[in-house]
Order: C-alpha cells, then structure tokens, then sequence
C-alpha cells in the first residue's frame, strides 16, 4: 500500500501547536500588529487566544492563514 502524504499544510497541525509557534516566533506584540484580534492585543495568554479562536471560525483562519505564510521561516 502506497503511503501517500497530504499536501495540506494544516494536516496534523492543532491549533494549539500553531498558535504557540507564531507566539514564540513572532510574540504577541508582533501577531497583534499582523493579526487585528483582541486576543492577541488585551492580556493575550496562548489559552485565551485558543479559546477564542476555537469560537471564531474567521479569526482561526486568519491565524491558519500566517502560519501557513509563515511556514518557511518557522522551519
């Protein structure tokens, strides 16, 4: 059987591990200035921005879309 790999960049990424490499490589003040979110701007924690995001299908997919930018700079 042939082991075939997703071209999805998102595919066995949680959003947990997404939010805390772009915390770690970018920093809360840097995703706020990249990401307009109240999240990420008032008291950010990486649980309150997952909470967050986890409710908030349009904000998930902004983070999802600056990870995915950001892939080649995270490696």
């Amino acid at each position: 059987m042939e082991n075939l790999k997703s071209k999805d960049p998102l595919h066995g990424i949680t959003l947990s591990k997404i939010v805390e490499q772009l915390v770690a490589h970018y920093g809360f003040d840097t995703l706020s200035e990249l990401i307009k979110i109240k999240c990420f701007t008032d008291n950010p924690s990486v649980k309150s921005s997952l909470t967050f995001l986890r409710k908030t299908d349009w904000a998930r997919k902004q983070v999802e879309e600056l990870y995915i930018k950001s892939l080649p700079k995270l490696s």
